[in-house]
């Protein structure tokens, strides 16, 4: 996976500097932390020295062997709806994070110590205490009112994961993103304070803040995280830019494809197909519903989906079952989609999906964001706010024909064979009425056709592409009735395997 640096630790339970007061109190609030967070935008970026403890450098194994202590869950038997349980620092994950819990408005630090953890295989109980920790999750009777299952995540960088009910961790979210695929390198923002909120008996959902930092940004987040059906994430942020963020990512999401029926050739595996997501899906501002499956490409590839005022996008998987991928240990096909919902007036910007090369499954190579079109400028502030759904699929209620299977293969003559399936869904659209909208950014398309599969009911979708020695080309296709869109448009960027 994309491993993030180390997160770092503000020493002791104060945050030092302007506007700390407002934090320590005893009163936390929101809005100190916003206060808070602006003020340490004005200082330069001090991150403090990594942590010295050598039984912390650990590897996967060890780092995995250690779990923490179930008896000692936070809100156990208090009669809260959620329980939290903390995770050790160590591995990649060697320099923690504060966390306090907040209840009647006043915060208290959360104290390391060897004791809440047990320690397997090789793995060894630091001699020291007053670590901190290296992040959270929450538990609830998502999907068994007598069991607690773990449904949110917090850990690394400002990655964070959640599950719907009957579903599995695949891709994760994170805070922001900076210059990601970019020649300079990425910059890792982390969350270097939590605070969480005690949740009232029978509360539905549970609240969690975070101070963000970076070299070139602070920011304040604000979580209220609802687990269902879909697990739902209220996020409200607001960023403190140090230096200009000409190369921002809001909203970001990080997910792996490995390969499907588009690129099967290059993969000698058992396996029918091996992602956590299998398309991204745009809601642009001006209502069209867009497909865009994923690719493991050759070479880094950014695309840029111009938009003003999106609707929504996300990294989904399709894809439910189990024959789909062949694997009954990873369960692919249990993975969620997540979806993001603008709240509020987004602006001009684009969707910009990065696609990196890889030959391993344990790769995330796959980020999605939203960039606005203006740089945002050092000393100024960006506020946004969304929904986050992690679920089966996207909230948008269509009743357009969606994309179910892209498949392609060789024809004659060096050129290519195109299958789109769509499910035809809750669509009254007739196929003798249906007209194909087909486009080729370089080459030719010829001989469009659309049929029904009389054994699975999916609107079958063919074409050849000559692409006529370019070896890039970018590709449109759209099923429309009466002049009307009866489907979501399918984008596909061809590329020679």
């Amino acid at each position: 996976m994309l491993l993030a640096p180390a997160l770092l630790l503000t020493t002791g339970s104060r945050l030092e500097g302007a506007g700390v007061d407002d934090l320590d109190a005893p009163l936390f609030s929101h809005e100190a932390l916003v206060e808070h967070a602006r003020s340490l935008a004005q200082r330069d970026h001090e991150p403090p020295p990594p942590m010295a403890d050598p039984k912390l450098r650990m590897n996967y194994d060890q780092y995995r062997s250690i779990a923490f202590d179930r008896a000692q869950a936070i809100w156990k038997d208090t009669g809260a709806p959620f329980q939290l349980e903390l995770f050790h620092p160590g591995f990649i994950f060697n320099v923690p994070v504060e966390i306090a819990l907040v209840e009647d408005g006043v915060a208290t630090p959360l104290q390391f110590s060897p004791d809440q953890f047990t320690y397997g295989g090789t793995a060894v109980p630091p001699e020291n205490d007053g670590l901190g920790f290296s992040g959270f999750r929450a538990h609830a009777p998502i999907n068994d009112p007598k069991r607690w299952d773990e449904f949110a995540v917090f850990q690394g960088a400002t990655y964070f994961r959640g599950v719907g009910r009957g579903q599995s961790y695949g891709l994760s979210a994170r805070g922001l993103a900076i210059a990601t695929g970019a020649p300079r390198g990425e910059e890792f923002p982390y969350f270097r304070k939590f605070w969480i909120e005690k949740p009232e008996p029978g509360a539905m959902s549970m609240v969690v803040h975070a101070l963000m930092d970076s070299p070139s940004v602070t920011g304040a987040y604000r979580f209220v995280i609802t687990p269902g059906e879909s697990t739902v994430m209220d996020v409200d942020m607001t960023l403190f830019p140090r230096n200009e963020l000409d190369s921002v990512g809001v909203a970001p999401l990080t997910s792996m494809f490995l390969f499907d029926q588009t690129n099967r050739w290059g993969f000698d595996d058992f396996r029918n197909a091996v992602h956590d997501s299998d398309g991204l899906q745009i809601l642009n501002g001006g209502g069209e519903q867009i497909w865009r499956p994923l690719a493991n490409p050759r070479r880094l590839q950014l695309s840029a989906f111009v938009d003003d005022n999106p609707r929504g996008f996300g990294l989904m998987q399709r894809k439910r079952n189990s024959e789909d991928y062949n694997d009954f240990t990873a369960r692919y096909e249990d993975r969620p989609s997540l979806w993001v919902e603008p709240v509020g007036d987004w602006g001009r910007g684009s969707v910009v999906l990065v696609e990196i090369p890889t030959e391993r499954e344990t790769n995330d190579n796959i980020v999605a964001f939203w960039r606005p079109r203006e740089a945002i400028p050092a000393g100024g502030s960006y506020q946004a706010s969304y929904r986050l759904y992690w679920g089966a699929d996207a909230p948008i209620g269509s009743t357009l024909m969606h994309v179910d299977h892209t498949r392609t293969g060789a024809s004659a003559a060096g050129k290519r064979f195109f299958v789109v399936d769509f499910d035809p869904g809750m669509s009254t659209a007739k196929i003798e009425d249906l007209s194909i909208m087909s486009s080729a950014s370089r080459g030719r398309i010829t001989e469009p056709h659309v049929s029904r599969d009389p054994r699975t009911g999916l609107l079958r979708t063919t074409f050849e592409l000559d692409p006529e020695g370019n070896d890039l080309v970018e590709l449109r296709l759209r099923l429309e009735a009466d002049g009307e869109p009866a489907s979501e448009t399918w984008l596909y960027r061809w590329t020679p395997g």
